[in-house]
C-alpha cells in the first residue's frame, strides 16, 4: 500500500527553485564545446581584474547551457582549455563518461574531467572540472543578468 503525503498549501510550494535544479542537473551532464570563441585575439588568455583566474571564452554544455571557461590555476592556453572542454562535452555526448549524468571522472586529452554535484553547481556556479598536474580548467555558469 502506497502512503501518501499531505500537499503543502500552494503559497508554500517552492516553483522557481525547481527550474534551478533542473537546470544545474543539465549542466551536470557536462560541458559541450558547441561555438566556442577566446575573449582576446588569438586565444590568448585575459585576466579579469581583482581576480586569479584567467578568463578564455564561452562554450556550452552538452545540455546546450552556455559556461564561461577560466584557467584556475597553473600555465594553460585559452586554447587548450576551450578544446579540453569541447572533448569533455563529446566525450559525455558520446556516452563515454560513467556515472549518472555523466559526473564519473574520464581521462581526455591527458586531464581528468569531472562534473560537479548539484549542490556545488548550485552554490558555486561551477560545473565541471578538468585537471592536468596542478593546473585546472573550471565551466562556470555566467553572473544571472
Amino acid at each position: 500500500m502506497r502512503v501518501r503525503r499531505p500537499l503543502a498549501p500552494a503559497s508554500e510550494r517552492l516553483i522557481a527553485p525547481a527550474c534551478g535544479v533542473a537546470l544545474a542537473a543539465a549542466l551536470l551532464i557536462a560541458v559541450s564545446g558547441c561555438g566556442s570563441h577566446a575573449s582576446t585575439p588569438g586565444g590568448a588568455a585575459a585576466k579579469p581584474q581583482g581576480t586569479s583566474m584567467t578568463a578564455c571564452g564561452t562554450t556550452r554544455t552538452a545540455a546546450n547551457v552556455p559556461v564561461n571557461i577560466q584557467i584556475a590555476r597553473g600555465q594553460v592556453s585559452c586554447s587548450t582549455a576551450l578544446a579540453v572542454e569541447r572533448d569533455y562535452a563529446k566525450a559525455i555526448l558520446s556516452g563515454e563518461v560513467p556515472g549518472t549524468g555523466g559526473g564519473a571522472p574520464v581521462r581526455v586529452q591527458g586531464w581528468i574531467c569531472q562534473g560537479f554535484t548539484t549542490p556545488v553547481v548550485l552554490k558555486t556556479g561551477q560545473a565541471s572540472k578538468c585537471v592536468q598536474g596542478g593546473d585546472e580548467i573550471l565551466a562556470i555558469l555566467p553572473a544571472p543578468a
